[in-house]
């Protein structure tokens, strides 16, 4: 399966995509999206499950499932846009709570066996070259 997250709006996505295979999981901005409130249920309450039960409760168990995602996103304050940001936030049960270090640097452990394949992609104008940099580096 492949997960598509994008704040693209519905006119735009169709101009860019086909219509999508069943093997495709499209999430986008519906406006429908509750904030993540940072209580960290999703590590400690209930592990890999967002406590906050909405249509994005499971992002952490879709993510495992997938065999790549994809992100399109408006190039916002140098990141990513609000609703895509928020998407990720609520994908925070896909890693558990526990660290690791590897090449002197810490890293979330895995909670599952499968290594998701991601794809980003910015859009916007006049993205300066310093704006790409930082792209490349999220």
């Amino acid at each position: 399966m492949k997960l598509i997250i994008h704040d693209l709006d519905e006119e735009e996505f169709k101009n860019i995509f086909s219509e999508p295979d069943e093997d495709v999981v499209l999430i986008g901005n519906s406006g429908e999206i509750l904030n993540c409130i940072g209580c960290f249920g999703c590590w400690i309450k209930t592990p890999g499950k967002c406590i906050i039960r909405d249509q994005y409760g499971d992002m952490g168990e879709l993510l495992a499932r997938c065999e790549e995602a994809r992100i399109i996103s408006r190039f916002c304050y140098g990141g990513y846009s609000p609703f895509v940001k928020n998407v990720l936030a609520r994908s925070l049960p896909y890693r558990p709570p526990y660290f690791k270090i590897k090449n002197g640097e810490m890293h979330h452990k895995q909670r599952y066996d499968k290594i998701l394949k991601l794809k980003v992609g910015f859009y916007g104008e006049c993205i300066s070259e310093d704006e790409k940099r930082t792209a490349e580096e999220l």
